[in-house]
């Protein structure tokens, strides 16, 4: 190991370790805690210098033109206008809720369906069984409650949950077009 004037170790210029200049020491230290098996060298290849960028990524409006994308996806989006408390003869027993879906169509359309939650948990229940791979895909219903089920505060984030649930299956060119989801819609 040389030393300069000063004491301090000299400053090789060694283009084996990519030419950075480290002391004569560092590299030894460095070689006593790499493993033999490590000291194999990389050397830069020609692809890893080019500068080519891939293409850019592009949206295409499949809405117009017909193609097998826009021949499976049929709706445009879902609302639900509101809801109905149906109650049966004896109070409080049986009472349940309908809600009105009002599903836009790519054909300017409207569907209006009127639905029960457990009808959509069945969708989903179906969904789930015929396409095992969607779960990411489909959001979760909103959850249900004994206590605050017929409270109006419970029922509008529900209304939004099973919305934004419809309007997820819908605008999905797979689930829209299974037959599971057809007989929930034309049913």
């Amino acid at each position: 190991m040389d030393l300069t004037a000063n004491g301090n170790p000299s400053i090789h210029n060694d283009r084996s370790n990519g030419g950075v200049n480290e002391p004569e020491y560092a590299s030894s230290a460095k070689a006593s805690l790499i493993p033999p098996y490590w000291s194999h060298r990389r050397y830069e290849s020609y692809a890893s210098v080019e500068t080519t960028k891939p293409p850019p990524i592009t949206l295409e409006d499949h809405t117009d033109g017909q193609s097998e994308q826009s021949g499976s996806c049929w709706a445009r989006g879902v609302v639900i206008d509101g809801y109905v408390v149906v109650t049966g003869t004896v109070p409080n027993v049986g009472k349940f809720v309908v809600w009105n879906c009002r599903i836009d169509t790519l054909d300017g359309g409207s569907i209006v369906i009127r639905k029960r939650y457990s009808e959509f948990d069945d969708l989903r229940t179906m969904l789930l069984l015929t396409f095992p791979y969607s779960k990411a895909a489909m959001p979760p219903l909103p959850p249900k409650s004994l206590i605050y089920k017929f409270r109006p505060t419970f029922l509008e984030k529900r209304r939004i949950g099973l919305a934004y649930f419809l309007n997820c299956v819908l605008l999905n060119p797979d689930l829209s077009s299974a037959p599971v989801t057809k007989d929930f819609v034309f049913s």
